[in-house]
């Protein structure tokens, strides 16, 4: 019989919930909607042969390089045959514009780039009639070049440089890229600043093998560390805990002896003083400050210390269950090493999103509305709604990537709680890890959408403000600028609150989904 009279409860046992339910399906149809919109984004891009424009290359009057084109409608020299002209060619690469970040010279598709350098008019023809690839506008002529009062406006400028093409992009690239210094040097100045990066590349250029090293030194102590856990949790959180202790006793300790000994070598350089001045008040008034510095300094770690020891007093258990945390984490390496792989898994899967973005964002560049400015070359622009198409692909690169990086978290919370509930360690699934993956997908992407996008709507604000502050940068006032970066300061706060928060709900969710199962055996 159980207390009051109730009838006895029979054991249960822990066990994976069986019946189970799509979660927060409304979310995971948003989001299968929104990539389908980014998939939208991909597919207009080719279709309106911005892909192909990227890729193949084109020149300044429309033609796509590589193969027949068609005419466009008030462009000369549009619609030809360019099959055999399979590479971009521009008549004076070193030609920039720093404010649009672009080569402003006209482009031509030829057929061969330039393998040396070609220093007159005469080279210029040589090459055309020895490879059949022109160097200048398609009217001109091959065998007429020097002759030519075209050829200083229509012709590569002299010299012209050795070049190579680019793989896959089939752009005639200078062998001497010199002259790209400050193109590249305008392109991240929305980065960061110039000389920075100068620094930071040189630096690791400079240091690459010694980066390496200390990558996989850090994937050694690792290890070691999950060893460590597995076997000698209670001794390392209790040398932890001293080494904390200790560290604030000595450092109040010795902050009051530095107060105690500035006293008293203040009041003997006083009374010295005092005999030969009759004013003292200034040296008195600086030595009163520091003395007061070191004593204020001196009671907030004594406050600190008293605090932290009666944390460690009144939590003492608490201590004892963090070294059984850590002891369970150390079985659960053991027991499912696999989760060691897990962030090599998430960093490819985000290498391939990250480069699917960069290449659809590319091809945008080169996809939208025909321009044809005053100098007749051909443009291509994004212009009315097709422009909000970067912002939409922009917000995809911060959800998408939080969505992978939330799959991480469900998918090792997945794991570790079912090994945690699992009391017979026997009956653990063949593969816990792909266990979790299966039920992530079959069950919980919704939920990963919906957490993701929360982080999603706290980031974006907080980028505009850095985007902001960064464009205001020495023109806006001191006001201004503390209001912005007490606002950016604040979204990063929520935005780390969240992450952790998102972290718990996960494991949290996983444990809800865990119940007991009455033992029908009396």
């Amino acid at each position: 019989m159980g207390c009051c009279g109730s009838a006895e409860r029979p054991k249960r046992e822990w066990k994976p919930l069986e019946d189970r339910n799509c979660t927060d399906l409304p979310w995971f149809l948003l989001f299968t909607l929104f990539l389908v919109g980014m998939c939208g984004i991909c597919g207009f891009t080719i279709a309106t042969g911005g892909a192909a424009r990227l890729v193949f290359g084109y020149d300044s009057y429309g033609n796509t390089c590589g193969q027949r084109n068609e005419p466009i409608e008030g462009v000369r020299l549009s619609g030809l045959d360019h099959t055999d002209r399979k590479f971009v060619f521009f008549l004076d690469p070193c030609n920039i514009d720093i404010i649009q970040r672009k080569i402003k010279s006209m482009a031509l598709c030829v057929s061969q780039c330039p393998t040396e350098e070609l220093a007159t008019y005469y080279d210029l023809k040589k090459f055309a009639m020895i490879n059949g690839s022109e160097l200048c506008s398609y009217e001109l002529p091959g065998h007429k070049y020097p002759s030519l009062p075209e050829r200083f406006e229509k012709c590569p400028k002299l010299p012209v440089p050795q070049s190579k093409a680019l793989p896959v992009f089939n752009r005639c690239t200078p062998v001497d890229i010199s002259c790209y210094a400050k193109f590249a040097e305008a392109v991240v100045t929305f980065v960061s600043d110039n000389s920075m990066l100068n620094r930071l590349i040189a630096g690791v250029a400079a240091s690459k093998e010694i980066i390496v090293g200390l990558c996989l030194l850090a994937l050694v102590l690792s290890m070691i560390l999950m060893v460590i856990i597995r076997y000698i949790s209670a001794v390392l959180v209790w040398i932890l805990t001293g080494l904390v202790v200790l560290g604030s006793l000595g450092g109040t300790s010795a902050l009051w002896w530095l107060y105690i000994d500035y006293r008293m070598t203040m009041n003997e350089t006083m009374t010295k003083d005092l005999r030969k001045t009759e004013e003292p008040n200034g040296g008195m008034k600086t030595t009163k400050d520091h003395s007061q510095g070191l004593l204020i300094y001196a009671v907030s770690a004594t406050v600190f210390t008293g605090i932290l020891l009666l944390l460690m007093l009144f939590m003492r258990k608490r201590v004892a269950l963090t070294i059984a945390l850590f002891h369970v984490a150390g079985k659960v390496f053991i027991h499912l090493p696999l989760l060691a792989l897990q962030p090599f898994c998430t960093f490819l899967a985000l290498s391939l999103f990250w480069v699917y973005w960069i290449m659809v964002l590319l091809f945008l560049g080169t996809s939208g509305e025909m321009k044809i400015p005053e100098t007749g070359l051909v443009e291509f622009r994004l212009r009315g709604g097709l422009q909000y198409m970067t912002w939409y692909h922009a917000v995809g690169l911060i959800w998408i990537s939080e969505f992978i990086l939330a799959c991480q978290q469900m998918t090792v919370a997945g794991a570790v709680v079912t090994y945690y509930f699992t009391r017979d360690k026997n009956k653990l699934p063949v593969t816990p890890i792909l266990s979790s993956v299966l039920r992530l997908v079959r069950y919980h992407l919704g939920t990963v959408a919906k957490g993701s996008f929360i982080i999603t709507l706290v980031k974006i604000p907080r980028l505009i403000l850095m985007y902001i502050h960064n464009q205001l940068k020495g023109k806006e006032n001191a006001c201004a600028r503390c209001m912005l970066k007490a606002c950016i300061c604040c979204l990063w706060c929520l935005e780390k609150c969240l992450n952790y928060l998102n972290q718990i709900l996960f494991s949290f969710w996983w444990s809800s989904n865990i119940k007991k199962k009455k033992n029908l055996k009396k």
